[in-house]
């Protein structure tokens, strides 16, 4: 039995094989003979080492194929052991590294493999020495909400590595991994340019290495900027295109690119499945992709990946059956994935049990700190908590994480208006509205940003977009009318009552309708200065239906009814259509502080 780090594995072992292994482990020095003499071995036979090195790799390769880490490491741990004078000696090196480096003992992996000329040997070398610095970095970012600032804690091997692969790519001595590794490098240090034209490289260098694309697409931020690459001509790109279109919120794009790759043969493909159930939630179809994600689920029960995405949806349909049912199931699955944590914490924060899902965000950083939904769903729960410093903090370091993500801009935009700082979240605002340049709910942020700043044209404008281009909230135009209102436009401020009230009777989900009172006041009120006594007084009736306008509508059918009696005739001009006048208003429910979860 080699004895290891944990539990010892009670396997029956055959005698030959114990033999085997514990000759192998001994040094052999002088001759054969003795040394099996001198370990009382002398029935065992050592006499071809090269078929000792042979079947210890096998077994290494056998237990890792098995998911026997432990074992496979003292394989090789052996097989090192054994020297041959025409070994090549990067091979033995290699899987002893690798024994390491699979049970996360990089700096231990490093230093075997130092000195190694092969290009495998090589990577490892250095990518253990990447991850050994990302480690050690994580370590300490893992608590850093609160005191540390962000970028304060950096990995210290990347200007290092950075030399070093520098003198290997002007040698042209890396190959596709090699490349890859170097254009991790360069954008950990914030060298985009540099990095994007590496990671082309290693696309042409190797293009199915899938590694490569995804990190060029961290780095593309418009389309323009997709147009001036020279990609390779392969079918992998086609999946990059649609990768990148949905991450660009181009979001018919990807569907047809998503399409074109289903006729082509991956109809059976749950990533592409779940790649479409996300076009649509950035797309906000929330119904579309509900479905879809349900229907993969049916494909793949025992799926993690995307399940957080789909909890999003969940949640913002406040679905707690179901939403619990996903929680208790993926716990079953596996409890300690980011997703699975991530999920827990949008059960909680359904339920306002805010503390708990913090922990349990926090809980998914600290199995990946580098975890982009995690981070924004922990500030929108510090938000909740009134904890704007550490809200403050997790939006950035989501924004560190991808600085596409809409939501941490956003989330940071509602923080500093929380502050009262108007100038700094119409920054924010507006970087959030160039990621999402058709999402009403960034338009109307910014609407009420240049409010606050007095810039009331530009605050008009951004009110009207919003409603041109589908008001999710159903507020531009209320927005717009008040405008209207403080500036005097009473015709414009009308105009806007009448479609939003036409917007709201003809709207066939349900709705929070805390306006709709405001707006038949005004109209009553605007509709009484015309004259107009029928279309005064059916809003005036309107108001009644409401507490907070119920007395002023009274008040004014009385005014109505008296200057009636008086002879008062009606003005015959119609300004405007009037048929909502007598629609039924959608029932009323309460809604929840704005939280961007998709």
């Amino acid at each position: 039995m080699i004895p290891y780090r944990g539990a010892a594995l009670q396997l029956p072992v055959p005698q030959s094989v114990c033999i085997s292994i514990a000759g192998a482990g001994l040094r052999l020095a002088g001759t054969r003979a003795g040394g099996m003499a001198a370990a009382g071995l002398c029935g065992a036979d050592f006499s071809d080492l090269r078929e000792i090195k042979k079947q210890l790799l096998s077994v290494a390769e056998r237990s890792r194929e098995r998911g026997l880490q432990h074992s496979g490491k003292a394989s090789k741990v052996l097989n090192s052991s054994v020297f041959l004078q025409e070994d090549a000696r990067d091979l033995d090196a290699y899987t002893l590294a690798k024994s390491y480096f699979d049970l996360k003992e990089y700096d231990r992996a490093a230093y075997f493999l130092r000195g190694c000329k092969s290009q495998k040997a090589y990577f490892l070398y250095m990518y253990s020495r990447y991850l050994s610095g990302e480690k050690k970095k994580d370590d300490e970012t893992v608590d850093s909400l609160g005191p540390l600032e962000k970028g304060q804690v950096k990995n210290e091997a990347l200007r290092e590595l950075r030399v070093e692969l520098s003198k290997k790519h002007k040698a042209r001595e890396l190959d596709g991994f090699g490349l890859y590794l170097y254009g991790v490098v360069l954008r950990k240090l914030d060298l985009v340019k540099e990095a994007i034209d590496v990671f082309v490289e290693a696309a042409h260098v190797l293009p199915l290495h899938w590694g490569a694309w995804l990190e060029l697409c961290n780095l593309i931020t418009d389309k323009e900027m997709l147009k001036f690459l020279s990609l390779p001509d392969t079918w992998m790109k086609e999946f990059f295109l649609a990768h990148i279109y949905t991450e660009l919120q181009l979001i018919e794009e990807a569907l047809q690119k998503y399409q074109s790759l289903i006729d082509a043969g991956f109809s059976k493909s749950t990533y592409i499945i779940s790649q479409i159930a996300v076009a649509y939630h950035n797309i906000r179809d929330i119904d579309k992709a509900l479905s879809i994600f349900n229907e993969l689920r049916k494909q793949d029960p025992y799926r993690i990946e995307n399940m957080d995405t789909f909890s999003n949806l969940l949640y913002v349909r406040s679905m707690k059956p179901e939403l619990s049912y996903l929680a208790h199931n993926l716990c079953e699955i596996d409890k300690y994935r980011v997703e699975t944590c991530c999920v827990i914490g949008n059960y909680y924060s359904l339920r306002s049990q805010h503390e708990k899902a913090a922990l349990y965000f926090q809980r998914a950083l600290k199995l990946n700190p580098r975890y982009l939904g995690a981070w924004t769903l922990m500030g929108h729960e510090y938000m909740e908590m009134k904890n704007t410093s550490a809200a403050i903090q997790a939006y950035r370091h989501a924004i560190e994480v991808n600085k596409r993500d809409y939501r941490a801009w956003y989330g940071l935009g509602q923080t500093y208006e929380i502050l009262k700082m108007p100038f700094y979240c119409l920054y924010y605002y507006r970087r959030a509205h160039q990621l999402r340049p058709n999402d009403s709910r960034m338009l109307v942020a910014l609407g009420e940003c240049y409010e606050k700043l007095n810039q009331l044209v530009e605050a008009k404008k951004c009110y009207w977009r919003a409603y041109a281009v589908g008001d999710v909230e159903k507020m531009a135009l209320v927005k717009l009318a008040k405008l209207h209102e403080q500036l005097n436009e009473s015709e414009q401020a009308a105009q806007c009552y009448i479609k939003y009230i036409q917007d709201i009777y003809s709207c066939g989900e349900i709705v929070e309708h805390l306006e709709v009172s405001t707006a038949f006041r005004y109209l009553a009120q605007y509709y009484f200065k015309c004259k107009l006594w029928d279309e005064a007084s059916a809003c005036a009736q309107k108001c009644c239906a409401f507490n907070d306008t119920r007395e002023e509508g009274k008040a004014l059918l009385r005014q109505i009814l008296q200057l009636r009696n008086q002879g008062e005739t009606s003005s015959t001009e119609i300004f405007f259509p009037v048929k909502f006048l007598h629609s039924t208003l959608p029932s009323r429910e309460g809604l929840g502080v704005t939280r961007v979860h998709s």
